[in-house]
């Protein structure tokens, strides 16, 4: 994009690049699920689904955050704006998205909703959200019963399994929000019947104030009242005066003449506990939906209340078939002596409206333009552009203060001491340091309303596309000291900070800084300071004999070993690991990356440079050297990698299971850029010594000469390992699948066996739903294809391509005859990632779930992002809106057939 020629969204973005900044004050920041989450559970077991269950969430406060459908809330979740809808038939107010809690399904935590990201522009500027929403009775229990009766080896039972959406019986309720300016926002909802008898309907837009009040740290009471005349006349518009201590005034314009009802965010105690106490207020927040569903109107507020929370209500006694309804809300700041009346729109605050809907979405139009490159097909673009929207909405407002949440709070009981005890009676009493209020991009907005770190990392590789500024800030924010803990570690997700993800904040960096030009090497000191802290935790706590093996647990890889690699092995035993050691290669290579940049214009990164090079060097020999006669991580019979168990007297036990484990010593390659020779005179002198005194730590350089260059690429496999890899990697008889690389080897459908210890352990190849309950039952790995490693694999064999290999022919698909560079693998592979979400002569894209019905109305019209994909099939799996890491098809459509110059790909910005 020329500087000379921005957008009128580069221009916002220029103008607030920080999240405080005003252009990014409201936005989607509101979870689809807070209920079941980490930060709400105050019970003494930590078994979070059961302490605040869904059943609980519409008449009981929450401490941390809010949930809603479409919502919108400033940066700090104060104040939310959300769509509420009643069909007639449900027993509750359609408030918030439905899923079953991790015991209650047959694969864990499952999300029994449609609903679509279908816009949405980083600064919020502009954007659309779809929520389909059924004409008969949500079946809430019926969801619930036919699941718990269902194994692991059945499919979820969905609600479109249920019948209610059967001949389109539903509406589609579209949430548009459109700013006017910084504190002026425009919000429509329409609501379009699908079916084919007339249907009622009642919507029922919400705002209200997270309760801050109730806890016994900040007695302070926001408020909001009615200002309008009640009785004035159609076309005069309802107003609402909101006003909050630090938000300020606000007023809330609402078209037509809709019934106001008032009530408090609080607890009903009798509704939610039983309890005959006093509640803390005789409107709490169940009020409206007492009013609508069960026409009860006790609980509501007079109309001279000073709420907490408001429904404005929209009743429709039929909408026919085809036929569209509109609301319109404005929500505008006014200064403290203009009333509630005056300010921006003034008594006719929906004039423009439309213009204001049709300038943003153009203008969105013109960004995307800009920003999804031009050679990419119309379809790849409108799949780039569905993955960048959903990034965008999967933003939340992430509070969590763990020593507050460790505490209690004052009004409160008192927290049992078992939450404060040490792991695994107490969660994450190891972290009291850290304290967020901060706007997080999350894996997804309902199954993971918290951040998990190594997720965030592919979040800001695919937000560095159209939100550099903001894809720096989530990398640094996680490394900050509130956040990272004080002995390096980086937390890894709510439900145990403690664990180990893999660490991919140096590539993410890199990717970030590349993307963006490679013009803000301040922004790569900031976090390579902080890396450095995150390196040494890992070499402190993970090589536990100093061997430069690593020993990192599960690294994110969940069940892909025959048995639980998190857990301890017995009498002295321990894993050392094919993926952590080559985590932690891949981790050096990175760094080293940053430091030669780093250094290329203050020579003090010089010597660092030097540390991750010989660091480097060192796992290389570990890895080459490892071992006995016959056992070591590299298998020469097998042409693989293994993870090897050393018991206490040094004998050595293969884990011989081909998986994603053995295929990751790819990724540790990196080339030399031809400066670094002449510019950094201590990295170049270190490494001539080596070459002469420790050639036997240098076998990790491959060296090309072309004419007078010597051309330099450091890697974990030679030549020959890298061949004999690609091999099983391309064979679709193994790894290869018709959707980019497996999690584990189709080879091992019949099952594989290892002995170990006296016991017989195995596990075979699943290419979908798991089919155990280890960790949870839907962390799957042991067959599907993972966006995000796939990922990381195209992006280390284009560095393989480079250089050293850059003549590289190998078979595609293995036993073929055909042969290709490297280069036009790794691309082969990124366009089998991007068709997962291409149409099909059917009409169905290969990543729509199986219980997605076909037709236009579905997976013709929404692509689903999931969270993994069937090992055969490529159909979608797990969560079904993972716009984190499977956004990362954004990211591949925006850079995969890019001609880059070779020499950019092996210098500063490759």
């Amino acid at each position: 994009m020329s500087d000379a020629q921005p957008t009128a969204e580069h221009r916002r973005l220029a103008e607030a690049p920080g999240t405080d900044d005003p252009w990014r004050l409201w936005g989607p920041y509101v979870a689809g699920r807070q209920w079941g989450t980490v930060r709400e559970d105050y019970s003494p077991d930590g078994e979070a689904w059961d302490h605040f269950p869904f059943d609980q969430a519409h008449t009981r406060a929450y401490r941390w955050g809010e949930d809603g459908i479409a919502g919108l809330t400033d940066r700090y979740g104060f104040l939310t704006l959300a769509t509420a809808m009643w069909n007639g038939h449900d027993d509750r107010l359609k408030e918030r998205l439905f899923g079953l809690s991790g015991p209650q399904g047959n694969h864990g935590e499952d999300a029994k909703e449609y609903w679509w990201h279908l816009d949405a522009t980083p600064t919020h500027s502009f954007g659309e959200y779809l929520y389909r929403y059924p004409q008969a009775a949500f079946p809430y229990a019926d969801l619930v019963a036919r699941n718990a009766e269902r194994g692991h080896g059945d499919d979820e039972y969905e609600l479109s399994d249920t019948g209610v959406l059967e001949q389109d019986r539903f509406f589609d309720v579209v949430t548009r929000h459109a700013k006017v300016g910084e504190r002026d926002v425009v919000i429509e909802i329409e609501a379009t019947n699908h079916g084919p008898d007339p249907a009622p309907l009642d919507l029922l837009p919400q705002v209200w104030f997270r309760n801050t009040w109730s806890w016994g740290r900040d007695d302070r009471r926001p408020s909001i009242t009615v200002t309008s005349d009640p009785t004035s006349p159609e076309g005069t518009g309802t107003r609402l005066l909101v006003e909050h201590g630090w938000l300020g005034r606000y007023v809330l314009h609402a078209d037509g003449a809709p019934e106001v009802l008032l009530c408090d965010n609080e607890t009903n105690e009798a509704a939610t506990f039983g309890s005959a106490g006093e509640d803390p207020s005789p409107h709490p927040k169940n009020a409206v939906d007492a009013a609508i569903v069960h026409d009860d109107r006790s609980l509501l507020a007079p109309p001279d209340h000073r709420a907490t929370k408001a429904a404005l209500h929209y009743h429709y006694d039929a909408i026919a078939p085809g036929e569209r309804v509109r609301v319109r809300l404005r929500l505008v700041q006014v200064s403290e002596d203009e009333g509630a009346g005056e300010g921006e729109g003034g008594d006719a605050p929906f004039a423009a409206v439309d213009e204001v809907i049709a300038s943003r979405r153009s203008e969105a139009d013109e960004f995307y333009a800009a920003v999804i490159p031009e050679h990419a097909s119309e379809e790849d673009r409108f799949i780039a552009r569905r993955a960048f929207a959903g990034l965008n909405w999967c933003k939340q407002v992430y509070r969590y203060d763990v020593r507050e949440w460790l505490e209690g709070d004052p009004a409160q009981p008192p927290a049992p001491l078992s939450r404060r005890a040490p792991q695994p009676v107490g969660r994450n009493t190891d972290w009291t340091h850290l304290a967020l209020a901060d706007v997080i991009s999350m894996p997804d907005e309902w199954e993971y309303p918290w951040f998990a770190t190594w997720d965030s990392a592919f979040h800001a590789v695919g937000m560095a596309h159209m939100d550099p500024a903001f894809a720096k800030e989530q990398l640094v924010l996680l490394c900050r000291e509130w956040a990272m803990h004080p002995n390096g570690q980086m937390a890894a997700y709510e439900w145990n900070f403690s664990d180990v993800n893999p660490p991919v904040h140096a590539w993410a960096a890199w990717q970030v800084y590349a993307l963006e030009g490679a013009h803000d090497p301040g922004f790569l000191v900031r976090i390579f300071t902080k890396l450095m802290l995150n390196f040494g935790w890992w070499v402190n706590r993970k090589d536990s004999d100093g061997s430069y093996l690593f020993e990192g647990g599960f690294l994110g890889m969940d069940n892909i070993g025959p048995f639980d690699r998190s857990e301890p092995l017995p009498d002295g035993q321990r894993l050392e690991q094919s993926d952590a050691t080559s985590w932690m290669a891949f981790f050096c290579l990175n760094m080293l990356r940053i430091a030669w940049e780093l250094a290329r214009s203050d020579h003090a990164w010089d010597e660092v440079a030097t540390k991750f090079l010989e660091h480097f060097l060192h796992i290389a020999d570990a890895v080459e050297h490892f071992g006995t006669d016959d056992v070591h991580l590299w298998d020469e019979q097998d042409g693989f990698f293994y993870d090897v168990v050393v018991d206490a007297d040094g004998g050595a036990t293969p884990i011989r299971v081909r998986s994603m484990v053995g295929l990751l010593p790819l990724m540790a390659v990196a080339n030399e850029p031809d400066w670094v020779p002449q510019e950094l005179t201590d990295f170049s002198s270190r490494l001539a010594w080596l070459r002469r005194h420790r050639p036997d730590l240098t076998d990790a350089l491959l060296q090309v000469s072309r004419g007078d260059e010597q051309d330099t690429t450091l890697a974990l496999v030679d030549r020959a390992r890298l061949e004999r890899l690609l091999s099983r990697l391309l064979d679709e008889g193994e790894f290869l699948s018709p959707h980019g690389v497996r999690s584990l080897s189709a080879g091992h459908r019949d099952g594989v066996h290892v002995a170990l210890d006296g016991r017989d352990l195995s596990l075979r190849y699943v290419p979908g739903e798991s089919d155990t309950g280890m960790f949870g039952g839907n962390s799957n790995w042991r067959g599907p294809v993972w966006f995000p490693v796939n990922v990381l694999l195209t992006d280390a064999l284009r560095t393989h391509a480079v250089d050293a290999h850059e003549d590289l022919t190998v078979e595609m698909p293995t036993g073929s005859g055909r042969r290709i560079p490297l280069r036009e693998v790794a691309l082969e592979l990124e366009d089998r990632l991007i068709a997962l979400f291409r149409t099909g002569e059917d009409g169905r894209r290969p990543a729509d779930p199986i219980h997605v019905p076909t037709g236009d109305l579905w997976g013709r019209a929404h692509p689903t992002f999931s969270e993994y994909f069937h090992g055969d099939t490529g159909r979608g799996l797990g969560a079904s809106h993972q716009l984190g890491w499977t956004g990362m098809v954004a990211h591949l459509v925006c850079t995969s057939r890019r001609d880059v110059h070779r020499e950019r790909n092996r210098g500063s910005v490759g």
